[in-house]
């Protein structure tokens, strides 16, 4: 992409972002992501997408691994991942600007099967998380995408389309091997955006692992195995992280004091709440709630 293109996407980005924050656009699954600061480590969850960098950097932690990706690069999460994400570049005068364009891995399946013969290139472990490098048809697609913000009338029609490009381009990258494993259907990081999906929606629920490896068709010890491989984390462990999410989403939005939601999310003690709550965000849930106020 060339200078004066990375400008325009950039100028595009900012002109669909009132103020900081994540903005969704009229197309639907692309959003527009500004921030003018450097933010400390924020907690999150992380849905299927690609993230598009046009302005400042940005570092994501999963567990002990660390992801940094800045223009000319992208970050392709391909299953719901709980990970710290922190903008370390970013100003008044050059904010960081990002465009999201979330994955449909239907979509993405369906052209896997009909149309695309995977080149042979890159491989990597089938971890949930990665950084690719741009190339000239991507950055292409990505910027007819983003035009098309200032055109509504032609996004009923030309999104979708824009949008196929995409995967078919990220599907004949060099990275198209790894993109190919959330597409497959049977692959080993399918079965495990199954059972993500199984935790997150009973997030508040005991969970027997056995059964869990049993409903996506897995021995006990080979779910483990791969579990931690895509996620670097155990299913306990990953389900601890989302609770823990979860209840300071609530606390936050409903002003539920900490003992109601440590039961809603499902622990059965406030003081093991507490603990893991400060562990993971670094005060106890009372004092975090009422610096997070104050920020806002």
């Amino acid at each position: 992409m060339s200078l004066h293109q990375r400008e325009e996407l950039a100028a595009i980005i900012a002109r669909f972002s009132c103020g900081d924050g994540i903005h969704t656009t009229a197309i639907k699954g692309v959003n527009c992501i500004r921030f003018s600061e450097l933010n400390a480590r924020l907690p999150s969850v992380y849905n299927p997408s690609l993230c598009v960098i046009m302005q400042g950097q940005k570092r994501v932690w999963l567990e002990n691994e660390i992801y940094d990706y800045r223009p000319s690069e992208y970050l392709v999460v391909s299953v719901d991942l709980p990970v710290i994400g922190e903008v370390t570049q970013g100003s008044d005068e050059k904010p960081y600007l990002c465009l999201q364009i979330e994955l449909d891995l239907h979509e993405l399946t369906e052209l896997l099967v009909q149309f695309v013969t995977v080149k042979e290139g890159r491989t990597a472990p089938e971890r949930g998380i990665f950084v690719g490098t741009m190339d000239a048809t991507l950055e292409d697609c990505v910027l007819r995408l983003a035009r098309l913000l200032d055109t509504p009338g032609d996004i009923p029609l030309l999104g979708p389309m824009i949008k196929r490009e995409i995967y078919y381009r990220l599907l004949n990258s060099p990275y198209g091997e790894v993109i190919t494993q959330l597409a497959r259907p049977g692959s080993h990081m399918q079965r495990i955006a199954v059972a993500i999906e199984h935790l997150r929606s009973n997030f508040n629920k005991p969970v027997k692992v056995e059964d869990l490896a049993n409903q996506i068709g897995m021995s006990v010890s080979s779910f483990h195995s791969h579990f931690k491989t895509v996620t670097a984390m155990s299913p306990r462990q990953y389900q601890k992280r989302f609770r823990l999410l979860e209840a300071r989403q609530i606390m936050m939005a409903e002003m539920q004091d900490a003992a109601t939601t440590a039961y809603r999310v499902g622990y059965e003690s406030q003081s093991h709440f507490s603990r893991d709550y400060a562990r993971m965000f670094g005060n106890p849930p009372g004092r975090d709630i009422k610096q997070l106020s104050a920020a806002t």
